[in-house]
């Protein structure tokens, strides 16, 4: 995921800041606790193609910084 565009990219839910999770090709939303998927490069930020976050798995999740 291109940095310049990340830093553009914002939840459609909550506005707020996006993580790259580039293992699993999605983007994160932790404030939504939702994760939306990444297709051919192309981020689907509609909040029924995400899929839900568990507690479990936002508490494994590394630091913002690490993501990238």
């Amino acid at each position: 995921m291109d940095s310049k565009l990340l830093e553009l990219l914002v939840c459609p839910v909550t506005k707020g800041h996006l993580d790259w999770d580039k293992e699993r090709q999605e983007l994160l939303s932790r404030s939504a606790r939702l994760a939306y998927p990444v297709r051919n490069g192309i981020p689907i930020l509609l909040e029924n193609e995400a899929r839900p976050i568990s507690d479990e798995e936002l508490e494994a999740l590394p630091p913002r910084s690490a993501l990238v």
